[in-house]
């Protein structure tokens, strides 16, 4: 698995992920709480045709099996908005890169190397991922800091600092923090606030 030149990124993640989870198996479990391989893949599939994913539409999914579902999904998105250059990188690359990182990390499968794509897209989503924390630990600030000296800071100056690759960063603010591997410290108070708060998407 790896990036092609000239390949946008959400179709390389679909693409590795149709794989990863052909290799796991449908009861296979993930980083979505109660969620194994096969919820997963029936989620995407509602996902990506505007379907509401009720108990009852899940299950009908799920009947399917994972290979039909992978089927589908190798057969990619609807053009509007999926395939929209731009948007198709927003809205499907990040979710494809976290959920292919969700049955991964559960699965005993370390970060992936040498993918700058990925490492792009997950420090351009921490934009709004890092607003979105900041906002829920006011009057306290938030900073971001990758290892090549990259920073971005949200709010007050009394921060918490968290330190880790683009994507490890991202699994953080995305509520996968029992598998990110990140450093937090900074103002103390900012720290506990910081602990304090549920930071799913």
């Amino acid at each position: 698995m790896g990036a092609e030149r000239g390949l946008p990124v959400d179709e390389r993640e679909r693409r590795d992920l149709c794989e990863l989870l052909a290799e796991v198996g449908p009861d296979a479990p993930t980083m979505c709480e109660g969620w194994t391989a096969l919820d997963l893949a029936a989620h995407l599939v509602l996902r990506e045709h505007f379907s509401r994913w009720s108990v009852e539409k899940m299950a009908a999914q799920k009947a399917k099996g994972l290979p039909a579902l992978i089927d589908r999904l190798r057969r990619g998105a609807p053009p509007v908005p999926w395939r929209i250059p731009g948007l198709r990188t927003a809205m499907n690359g990040t979710e494809f890169l976290i959920h292919h990182e969700d049955v991964r990390r559960a699965n005993g499968l370390g970060p992936r190397t040498g993918r700058p794509d990925l490492d792009a897209l997950a420090w351009k989503t921490s934009g709004l991922t890092g607003w979105r924390a900041a906002r829920k630990i006011r009057p306290h600030g938030l900073e971001l800091r990758v290892p090549d000296g990259r920073t971005r800071g949200f709010g007050s100056e009394e921060r918490a600092v968290l330190t880790g690759e683009p994507v490890e960063l991202l699994l953080y603010l995305s509520g996968r923090r029992d598998v990110a591997r990140v450093e937090l410290s900074g103002d103390p108070v900012a720290v506990e606030a910081m602990l304090g708060t549920d930071n799913g998407l």
